[in-house]
């Protein structure tokens, strides 16, 4: 799904009030996305990946760079190396990056004009969508299962 007013700015928020909150979600010309506030900085991107959402998920740096931990990332080692050590890999960019800007201590965001396609676009979609429903129900339902046999 592509925004048909990619410049369009939005309003996020007063920028203390989102300092506080460190995190939120929000919809954005029908696309989830995640505001994070981290080291003095504003972040968003897309919120839901193949394993849900990404709203409370361990940030980490990892080679240098910022990541939020899930399962995109994996540790290996490079057999050409003399001596192998194990380094933090990237499966590769898998969410949607959105440009936060601060206009006189407001938050906007501009939702990325990217183009191409990556793995966060197809949570977006109405069968994205109903995928991650199903599983929370069905993890919603082990839950239930599990509840069950501790009685």
């Amino acid at each position: 799904i592509f925004t048909e007013n990619p410049s369009r700015m939005y309003f996020i928020g007063k920028k203390e009030d989102l300092i506080q909150a460190k995190r939120m979600n929000v919809t954005l010309d029908g696309r989830d996305i995640l505001i994070i506030y981290h080291q003095r900085t504003f972040y968003a991107m897309d919120l839901q990946y193949a394993g849900g959402s990404l709203e409370l998920g361990d940030i980490e740096e990892i080679n240098n760079k910022l990541c939020i931990v899930c399962e995109g990332l994996y540790k290996a080692t490079n057999p050409a190396e003399k001596v192998p050590i194990p380094q933090w890999y990237s499966k590769g960019m898998k969410q949607k990056v959105h440009k936060v800007t601060e206009v006189d201590e407001d938050i906007f965001v501009t939702l990325s004009n990217c183009p191409g396609w990556v793995e966060s676009d197809y949570y977006q979609t109405e069968k994205g969508r109903a995928e991650l429903r199903k599983a929370q129900e069905w993890e919603d339902g082990e839950e239930d299962v599990n509840a069950d046999e501790d009685v």
